[in-house]
């Protein structure tokens, strides 16, 4: 018997293959990215409402002790918050302190803050827009030059030699902003995974997401891939500088969940004033004759 093979079809069959193959993984990284933008948009929201369905009662007004400390905790929906940092603390112990743990144990020092370097190079024009809306042109300029330098002469930013030339960072978000707006801080939030937050905090969620140079390049497949692997390791490298205060705070503190709730307010208040105290603008010596 002789079988003869139509080899021009067989290769109109694997290129066919190959097209169908290129068309699935586009169709799957397309999926993804949106995936990516329907959390990040809708995250807010979703946690309001979901946080609205527990609330805390209030004292009556006529124990004044009492109803003045919950005004000051500005914690409305605690029950729901408490829960959701129970639900954390058990991911946290049970994944993030552990792998957090076993990436000290494969690291140097040094290595983790190239780690950091890279990723506050990331964050760069994020902090650049946001300190221009604030009317901060100092700082808005700082964060351009230490992305310039850092991206060039630090190699993509994995060394900082921005702040060797005297361009220190400065640290803002799209929540500072809106405090410099006016938007108060709104009741507090815990948010799942994303931790200690707020009603004005909580839109750094999309907002971060949608300001960094990944996000706004043309889309790709190792763009995308590289995306999530820069989110998982900015997890791992903070919350790994993070471990022996987090648990030192677990051992110590009576009541956890206020401690966290306490720090979180003091350190975004504190970063305001340093905000607003560092960027004076001072006229140049140039603009008048010395005297």
């Amino acid at each position: 018997m002789n079988i003869k093979y139509d080899l021009s079809t067989l290769g109109h069959e694997h290129a066919a293959e190959e097209a169908y193959k290129v068309r699935l993984q586009k169709t799957n990284d397309t999926l993804a990215v949106q995936a990516k933008r329907v959390c990040c948009l809708g995250a807010p929201a979703l946690l309001l409402a979901t946080a609205l369905s527990g609330c805390a009662h209030a004292p009556p007004r006529a124990d004044t002790a009492a109803y003045e400390a919950y005004q000051q905790q500005n914690d409305p929906i605690e029950p729901t918050n408490r829960f959701f940092y129970a639900v954390n603390d058990k991911i946290d112990r049970y994944a993030f302190k552990p792998v957090a743990q076993g990436y000290v144990a494969i690291t140097t020092q040094g290595v983790r803050n190239h780690v950091g370097y890279f990723i506050t190079n990331i964050g760069e024009p994020a902090r650049m827009v946001n300190f221009m809306f604030e009317g901060k042109s100092r700082d808005a300029g700082t964060s351009l030059v230490r992305f310039v330098v850092n991206s060039t002469i630090g190699i993509g930013g994995i060394f900082d030699p921005a702040t060797a030339l005297g361009y220190q960072e400065q640290d803002t978000d799209f929540g500072m902003t809106l405090a410099e707006w006016g938007v108060a801080e709104g009741p507090y939030l815990y948010l799942p995974v994303f931790g200690p937050s707020g009603a004005r905090d909580v839109w750094n969620i999309p907002v971060e997401f949608y300001a960094t140079p990944m996000e706004l390049a043309p889309e790709s497949a190792a763009l995308n891939d590289f995306g999530w692997a820069q989110t998982g390791l900015h997890l791992i490298n903070t919350r790994a500088e993070y471990i022996q205060p987090i648990d030192q705070i677990r051992a110590t503190a009576l009541d956890p969940y206020a401690t966290f709730r306490s720090l979180y307010r003091q350190s975004r208040a504190s970063e305001l004033q340093q905000i607003n105290q560092r960027n004076v603008l001072t006229q140049p010596d140039w603009v008048w004759p010395a005297h």
